[in-house]
């Protein structure tokens, strides 16, 4: 048997999608809300956490995804690598360039490449939800 867990958090992120003909080609941000959700079995008796119950802390699952995700993107501008945004005086204090246009399908996939080393044995990283607004939301299964 497996146990699922999500761990939800938010963050504020501006960013620009090149080579896309809309609105969403300008400078823009989203207050974003991440769903990250491990896939573990249920501990047998010995195992880590077994005494617990816990197939991972809610804890440790929060201070991974805040460290890896959030600590880096929360109040990020994220561009691809050579935009047009890149020339001239950019002052970003904190500024991200990616290699891939920064939609939330791509951050998903960015996002589940830096969680899964994070994870601790035992557990996998099942999906992925990241919501740029109350109705836009994209989701990644594992």
């Amino acid at each position: 048997m497996k146990l699922l867990l999500t761990k939800k958090c938010s963050f504020e992120m501006a960013h620009a999608l090149e080579e896309y003909d809309g609105k969403c080609a300008n400078l823009h941000g989203h207050s974003y809300h991440l769903e990250v959700t491990v896939e573990g079995a249920v501990p047998a008796a010995g195992d880590g956490l077994a005494g617990s119950g816990m197939v991972m802390d809610f804890h440790s699952l929060k201070e991974i995804v805040q460290e890896t995700v959030v600590a880096r993107y929360d109040h990020a501008l994220v561009l691809k690598e050579g935009s047009r945004y890149l020339t001239g005086a950019v002052a970003a204090g904190n500024l991200v360039t990616v290699p891939f246009n920064p939609t939330a399908e791509n951050l998903l996939l960015h996002f589940a490449a830096l969680l899964r080393p994070q994870l601790p044995e035992g557990t996998r990283l099942h999906s992925l939800r990241l919501s740029e607004t109350d109705s836009s939301v994209a989701e990644l299964q594992l």
